[in-house]
């Protein structure tokens, strides 16, 4: 039996596992490897919001002003957490960029802008004339930009491995290709029953499997509206120093960012799908086509490079909010999933978590973040 078992072995879970063996507790780690969003990130550093997401869904705009605070610590934590680590991730804030390209979609990124500095982002407005002095990159149909100096870029291939070396010299163990189907609650311990009739005993458990918690949440009656998301991304061959800041756009799917190799990986939300027997993450034609003609219309440049690899992997969305806290109906299960710009706020959410766990201040007011709310909104 293990006093602590993390459910999910992606950037949360495996960080969460490492805080709380830092800490001496009894920790296993439980990786699935199903619908990993971890392994297939891109690496970018998110900090101020979407504003495609404010104009599509204003009704979670609150949730998103209130979580706002998080990314910077986010961003200061993925700092400490390399220096830690010992290893060279390619962490570089070098600031982020959000393009519009008419006037109309400048006016709301610079209220966009004015509200979050009121809320304590380091952030201003570029006009066309300024962004070609930062941004000589960018295209013409780029009419100026908002910059975050917070915002910046890491190798999560590099990270991920970081961490499990971490995890393994110190102990932990990490059984990987370990699915849990369901949790049940006795008085004595939790069981956790893999599909293969397994079980494993624990005092506590820790949802921290992104999308695949709601279910885990379910078998014990608690509602967790998690849902997979999956969406595309490419990386090109590499080319010489070119594109400095995390970039993104305004009211298109888009995000580019160059790795320190040279390679420009290009991303923003274009739908996968899940396919086969396994429902893998999987690239959908259109999208691959729809975002290469996107990149090359905001970054001209990149127009000439050939495409390496073109992947997909999976976001988990629920209400624009971190999901943190024991369940209501199972105080002795905990969930520890991040909302917007999950692998951002990874490290940032596993800390919070531990302390959680282990009654300390987790740094910030939790209570918006409860999984009980939840359980409020269904019974009315």
């Amino acid at each position: 039996m293990t006093d602590i078992a993390v459910i999910g072995g992606g950037i949360v879970g495996m960080c969460l596992a490492r805080e709380l063996a830092m800490a001496g507790s009894d920790v296993t780690l439980l990786d699935s490897g199903h619908h990993a969003g971890t392994t297939a990130n891109a690496g970018s550093l998110h900090v101020q919001m979407q504003s495609r997401f404010l104009r599509m869904y204003p009704e979670l705009v609150p949730n998103l002003e209130a979580s706002l605070p998080l990314y910077p610590e986010a961003a200061r934590r993925w700092r400490l957490l390399a220096e830690d680590l010992g290893a060279d991730i390619e962490l570089r804030q070098s600031g982020g960029l959000m393009v519009c390209e008419t006037a109309e979609h400048y006016e709301f990124l610079a209220q966009k802008c004015q509200r979050e500095q009121a809320l304590g982002l380091q952030v201003e407005m570029l006009d066309r004339a300024a962004l070609r002095r930062v941004a000589p990159y960018l295209g013409d149909a780029v009419h100026g930009a908002e910059i975050c100096a917070e915002e910046g870029k890491l190798n999560p291939l590099l990270a991920n491995e970081a961490l499990r070396q971490d995890l393994r010299s110190r102990g932990v163990p990490h059984r990987i290709g370990h699915r849990i189907a369901r949790i049940e609650a006795t008085r004595e311990a939790l069981l956790l029953h893999g599909p293969d009739g397994s079980v494993i005993r624990a005092g506590r458990v820790v949802l921290a499997a992104g999308a695949g918690s709601g279910a885990l949440a379910g078998s014990l009656g608690a509602p967790l509206p998690t849902v997979a998301e999956p969406l595309h991304m490419n990386i090109t061959e590499a080319t010489a120093p070119l594109i400095l800041h995390l970039v993104q756009h305004a009211e298109r799917m888009i995000t580019l960012k160059q790795l320190a190799a040279g390679q420009v990986v290009i991303g923003g939300g274009w739908p996968a799908r899940f396919a086969g027997p396994q429902d893998f993450p999987t690239v959908e034609a259109a999208s691959l086509i729809g975002n290469l003609s996107l990149a090359q219309h905001i970054v001209p440049p990149i127009g000439g490079l050939r495409l390496l690899r073109s992947w997909a992997g999976v976001n988990t969305t629920a209400d624009g909010q971190c999901i943190l806290g024991p369940l209501p109906q199972e105080p002795r299960v905990h969930v520890a999933v991040p909302g917007d710009a999950g692998y951002t706020l990874g490290p940032l959410v596993a800390s919070m978590a531990a302390a959680l766990l282990l009654g300390r201040d987790p740094g910030f007011a939790t209570d918006r973040f409860t999984p009980g709310r939840f359980s409020r909104a269904a019974s009315g």
